[in-house]
């Protein structure tokens, strides 16, 4: 269970989660640790970073407020399988055909950023193996 709270107006409001019954609080520390093990701080906190960046431009493009942003989805993982940033433009251009204001800023910047990206793939379970 979460609960969000917020100290005052100017604090950025945080979330904390509730210990599950019967768990100690150790075995809910492991978890969290084995989620940052398997996946690269810094590579999320990248991604969390260029996702309030395109939220920011999007609610320029579109002269709305976020929640007023057309539903569209920009997906990293697939940006970064197309072959080329021609393939990577058109994609985004296509989602972006409703928009009424110019877009090639913000598709070459949002391509210019993705190049510093990895992919991030889910992580294998435990019994899973990978193949060779």
């Amino acid at each position: 269970m979460a609960t969000l709270t917020s100290q005052d107006s100017t604090a950025q409001a945080r979330v904390y989660f509730q210990t599950p019954p019967g768990t100690e609080d150790s075995e809910v520390v492991q978890k969290q640790g084995r989620v940052t093990v398997k996946y690269d701080r810094k590579e999320l906190r990248k991604r969390l970073n260029l996702e309030e960046w395109i939220i920011e431009q999007l609610t320029d493009l579109y002269d709305c407020e976020e929640e007023e942003i057309p539903e569209l989805e920009i997906d990293v993982d697939e940006l970064l399988d197309m072959p080329t940033d021609g393939d990577r433009a058109s994609r985004v251009k296509g989602l972006l055909v409703d928009c009424y204001k110019p877009t090639d800023d913000f598709v070459a910047a949002l391509l210019e950023k993705v190049k510093g990206l990895q992919k991030l793939s889910t992580p294998p379970k435990k019994n899973e193996k990978s193949s060779p």
